[in-house]
């Protein structure tokens, strides 16, 4: 009587273990992309079938349960793994398109000065020395 359940505990073991892998899966690329809100539905429905997959326990196989509970550590570790090689890829800048300019010699040999401007002065300005006497600039 303890094993009349026991050709339908496998099978529900084996189906709740593939569900856990598949959502191991699925968890696996949301930590690559940095999808917190999809890591967390694919972690929750992990445990649906990591329960499932302790079904399989009742009849003497555990190999199930072992598979789905590994999956998700799996996934979690490499995971990370490819979240730090999809941000490397990401932060690399793009290369820059370089145009070659052929110069002249004339331009070359004549260096280039910005001409230099005079500071103008809109008013006089009025200073007043040390002994009292105004002295008065233009510009």
């Amino acid at each position: 009587m303890f094993r009349d359940l026991a050709a339908f505990f496998l099978p529900f073991g084996i189906i709740g273990a593939v569900i856990a892998v598949a959502c191991a899966i699925v968890v696996l690329l949301a930590v690559a992309r940095s999808a917190a809100g999809v890591v967390g539905g694919a972690t929750g429905v992990w445990i649906v079938g990591a329960v499932m997959s302790l079904a399989s326990g009742f009849s003497g196989q555990w190999i199930p349960a072992i598979v789905a509970g590994s999956a998700l550590i799996v996934a979690l570790v490499a995971g990370l793994g490819l979240r730090v090689a999809v941000r490397a890829i990401e932060a690399r800048p793009a290369p820059a398109i370089v145009a070659v300019v052929e110069e002249s010699a004339a331009a070359v040999e004549q260096p280039a000065v910005a001409p230099v401007r005079e500071p103008r002065i809109a008013r006089p300005r009025v200073a007043e020395r040390l002994g009292g006497e105004l002295v008065t600039s233009k510009g």
